[in-house]
């Protein structure tokens, strides 16, 4: 099947489907949605190829990045890290946990309040991260060379006021 001379990706295809079989529901937006999707899975996939290389998962890099983005002494609070790294404080913990068994971080009772948490970079941590961080961006930019300069100009302005709408607004249901 082609469309404008083109053959149809997965999504048309999909679409196609949902045409003949409902043609009372409009699936338009999945044309945009579920490329997004896709897209979003296979960027993980990329990305995480290189965050393997370094024994880490995509949490883990997010954290040392996190640290790493702190500023010397390269620290944060367990509850600043998860800010920063969107999860939630049960997850930090995980990732925490798994970071300071290999080395990469250290966790410290907090100089002002005895009952919080410091967590910092270890010298090791921070040589890693500085590697990982370089590659990774080599590979973003390998991956966003797939689009001219122009469609990737486009591309993040769409994509930063489609976010900032909904981050904005806080409501996703379309009702409201």
């Amino acid at each position: 099947m082609e469309q404008n001379g083109e053959p149809l990706d997965r999504v048309a295809r999909i679409q196609a489907d949902w045409r003949r079989e409902r043609p009372d529901v409009d699936v338009g937006p999945q044309g945009v949605i579920g490329r997004l999707h896709r897209l979003a899975d296979r960027l993980t996939e990329e990305l995480c190829l290189v965050y393997g290389r370094y024994g880490l998962g995509e949490g883990e890099f997010d954290v040392l990045c996190a640290l790493r983005r702190a500023g010397e002494p390269y620290e944060r609070a367990p509850g600043e890290l998860a800010a920063h790294t969107m999860v939630t404080t049960g997850a930090m913990t995980k990732r925490i946990d798994r970071l300071e068994r290999a080395g990469l971080v250290t966790r410290r009772r907090s100089a002002d309040d005895q009952r919080g948490r410091i967590v910092a970079l270890t010298g090791p941590g921070r040589e890693l991260i500085d590697r990982a961080f370089t590659e990774h961006m080599h590979n973003e930019r390998r991956l966003l060379d797939l689009l001219t300069p122009a469609e990737a100009a486009s591309l993040e302005g769409l994509l930063t006021g489609w976010l900032g709408r909904m981050e904005h607004t806080g409501d996703t249901s379309g009702q409201g």
